[in-house]
């Protein structure tokens, strides 16, 4: 299940300089590199729950294009991405405060919480947006690819948070049925292979621990705080271990001391502290996609 730590945070103050398009019949934001860059490959941007219009996403998919990379972030929420208006509700449910919030404040906000959450819960679930996901990728890998990227041996990795975390090792467990043929112009090779090449999570949900980690077989970076409410110590601890002791899954794994929930995506741009762990876990994703796409 989602955390509270899942609904809040801070709001960038930066533009993003992408565009929105139509790939596969979803609707898409994409940010490219800069000009005269031929794209080392496609990294598909799976959001957290304020998806994929939400500025903070936005601009982090334009920050892993300036890497080198094609981002595609679609909307796999069909609209129904929580919104942005929750996350101060949360930040006043969560501080600590003094009696009069406590007791006239925070019940309000609590209902008002239930009034975001609930509906999003409902319609948002992985189990009912997986479908989806899984289709976008299947015709990533059946296609030509864009012009702008070089064709054969066409590289596509995953990028989840929080939410989108989940989707992203379900994709990274390489279900053999989700296997698929390339497009001829992508490889000449006509085996079924993986819809991903690598995957990248921060601080994914709804997690299952060691179930959803053993099953992993595709390369996977994984970036976690220290203080993780969704996914405590001990499970950090026992994820870390099953990962190193995995023969067929490359792996990276990073426990960013002081980090909460949240805290690659979310951040209050004037908490330096916040600002330079969600730093280092981008430098993190651009590194471990430039090494596997390379």
């Amino acid at each position: 299940m989602s955390c509270p730590d899942c609904f809040r945070g801070g709001v960038s103050k930066s533009h993003p300089t992408g565009s929105e398009v139509t790939i596969h019949g979803v609707k898409t934001y994409v940010a490219r590199p800069e000009a005269g860059v031929t794209p080392k490959g496609i990294i598909v941007f799976i959001t957290d729950a304020f998806g994929w219009d939400f500025v903070n996403n936005r601009v982090l998919c334009d920050h892993y294009a300036k890497g080198g990379f094609l981002v595609y972030c679609p909307d796999f929420m069909n609209g129904r991405a929580m919104s942005p208006a929750v996350l101060p509700v949360f930040d006043t449910l969560l501080e600590k405060s003094s009696w009069f919030t406590t007791i006239f404040v925070k019940p309000f906000a609590f209902l008002l919480a239930l009034y975001y959450v609930i509906p999003w819960i409902l319609t948002c679930s992985p189990a009912k947006t997986e479908a989806g996901v899984i289709k976008y990728f299947k015709a990533l890998r059946t296609s030509p690819p864009p012009s702008s990227v070089q064709t054969q041996d066409l590289k596509i990795g995953a990028a989840g948070f929080c939410w989108g975390g989940k989707h992203t090792i379900e994709l990274a467990k390489d279900d053999p049925t989700h296997r698929v043929t390339r497009h001829s112009s992508q490889t000449l090779s006509s085996v079924p292979e993986p819809l991903i090449d690598a995957a990248f999570v921060a601080h994914p949900t709804y997690i299952k621990v060691p179930d959803d980690i053993d099953s992993i077989k595709i390369p996977i970076s994984w970036s976690v705080g220290e203080e993780d409410m969704q996914m405590k110590g001990p499970d950090i601890q026992k994820m870390k271990a099953i990962l190193e002791s995995k023969k067929d899954a490359e792996h990276d794994i990073q426990i960013i001391p002081g980090a909460k929930h949240g805290f690659a995506i979310r951040t209050h741009p004037e908490d330096k502290e916040e600002m330079a762990a969600a730093k280092r876990a981008e430098e993190q994703a651009v590194s471990w996609f430039s090494r596997c796409f390379s």
